[in-house]
């Protein structure tokens, strides 16, 4: 049985996505400039990026990912964890699966809202940087969670003007020729790890980044000596990453909500029939 033709909002702590399956999983696979429309806050639905999602049995999905402006991107933890919710409540899938992305097949498990991915360890020990951010230079990490990240220690993530200071170090001349997604963090002394993300092929702020979440996590957690923090973005929801081993270099399990927002019926004006 083929999938139905299902048009989607989904969110995962903040970050949204338009989520097709069906005909629609294969309109978003092949066309680009239908992505960039549909996730226009202001001229479409809006959306961090687009998902085109199709079942491949009970307890395996596959999952196509692009970014708000239409480029593909290996991995996207947030729209992973928003995929397997959809495989289970409104495709059939078994509440234990199997994601198949761009970047590696993640094991899945959906217990209503919550949903958990298992991630293979990074490739690579983190490189530390320093990254020029105002007068003090601040340490930095660059590591890969399926996609480059560049995670920077503050004093306050709230104090920064992400808009000033992000682009310059998304764009670092030691991580060209791609870049990477970069995050600023901070430990709170009640143990939560505060952390705000600018994001490439968004080229903006979001809610949330679930990769950025595990690759500030990992950096963290090396250095206080644990191996689970909770972590609050810019969201306010909470999400926890486990280092399933002696970070950072682990596997690591990634837990948080993932919501349905509605199904989605667009006027030919916007997706073009």
């Amino acid at each position: 049985m083929s999938d139905p033709d299902l048009l989607l909002k989904v969110e995962g702590a903040g970050n949204d996505f338009v989520l097709g399956t069906g005909a629609w999983s294969a309109r978003i696979t092949a066309d680009p400039a239908l992505v960039t429309r549909l996730c226009d806050r202001r001229r479409g639905i809006g959306g961090d990026g687009a998902l085109a999602l199709a079942t491949e049995g009970p307890h395996r999905l596959r999952l196509t990912y692009r970014n708000r402006d239409g480029s593909p991107a290996s991995f996207c933890a947030n729209a992973t964890r928003c995929a397997a919710r959809v495989g289970v409540e409104l495709l059939g899938c078994e509440p234990a699966l199997v994601v198949n992305t761009g970047w590696v097949p993640v094991p899945a498990r959906v217990d209503g809202a919550s949903v958990a991915l298992e991630l293979p360890p990074p490739p690579v020990e983190p490189r530390p940087l320093v990254a020029p951010l105002g007068p003090t230079p601040r340490p930095a990490w660059y590591l890969t969670v399926g996609v480059p990240h560049l995670v920077v220690a503050v004093d306050d993530p709230d104090a920064l003007d992400l808009r000033t200071v992000a682009p310059p170090l998304r764009h670092h001349p030691d991580l060209a020729p791609d870049g990477a997604n970069v995050s600023f963090v901070r430990l709170e002394a009640d143990g939560v790890l505060e952390i705000r993300t600018w994001e490439r092929g968004v080229e903006g702020e979001t809610l949330a980044c679930g990769s950025g979440l595990v690759a500030a996590a990992l950096v963290t957690l090396a250095q206080v000596g644990r191996r689970a923090v909770d972590c609050r973005p810019r969201s306010g929801d909470l999400l926890r990453v486990e280092a399933l081993g002696q970070p950072p270099t682990c596997p690591s399990r990634l837990t948080g909500p993932a919501r349905i927002v509605a199904r989605l019926e667009p006027h030919p004006d916007l997706v073009g029939e």
